[in-house]
């Protein structure tokens, strides 16, 4: 989140800055989990969407964790998108990475939910490197990190 809340600076630093989104009263919000973004026209939304999304990828956090709502009219005839950011395994997600991972049949591997992360174990660390790979290349509609494998 602190990088989303450090690329919301820079997205509204820039917003303010660039000569296209002058007088349009573009602004990106924060708020907990979500993003509000507001502009003066649906054209303008989408460039403000844009810039967020470019400075999110330099610093690398996955766009997957944005979610975005429709965009809607707001007061003035301006326009307004909520981007929920999310974090964290749902219940539903890690069911479905953790059936994944005993489907792969190595031996020696378990893994198991423990809040919003799932743990992996195994003796060995090839072992645990296949299972990572095999996670990344697997699509779960959530983007994943992987940190504290065994040394």
């Amino acid at each position: 989140m602190q990088e989303v809340r450090n690329e919301v600076d820079q997205a509204n630093r820039e917003a303010t800055t660039r000569f296209d989104f002058k007088n349009t009263d573009s602004i990106i919000e924060l708020h907990e989990q979500e993003l509000v973004l507001r502009s003066s026209t649906e054209d303008r939304l989408r460039a403000l969407h844009q810039v967020l999304e470019e400075k999110l990828v330099r610093r690398n956090v996955s766009l997957k964790a944005l979610e975005d709502d429709k965009i809607e009219e707001a007061s003035k005839g301006s326009a307004r998108q909520r981007i929920r950011v999310r974090s964290g395994i749902s219940a539903d997600n890690a069911r479905q990475i953790n059936k994944f991972i005993k489907g792969l049949s190595l031996k020696g591997i378990g893994s198991q939910t423990q809040g919003a992360q799932i743990r992996v174990t195994g003796k060995k660390r090839d072992d645990l490197q296949a299972v990572i790979s095999s996670c990344k290349d697997e699509d779960f509609g959530i983007p994943l990190q992987f940190e504290n494998f065994r040394d």
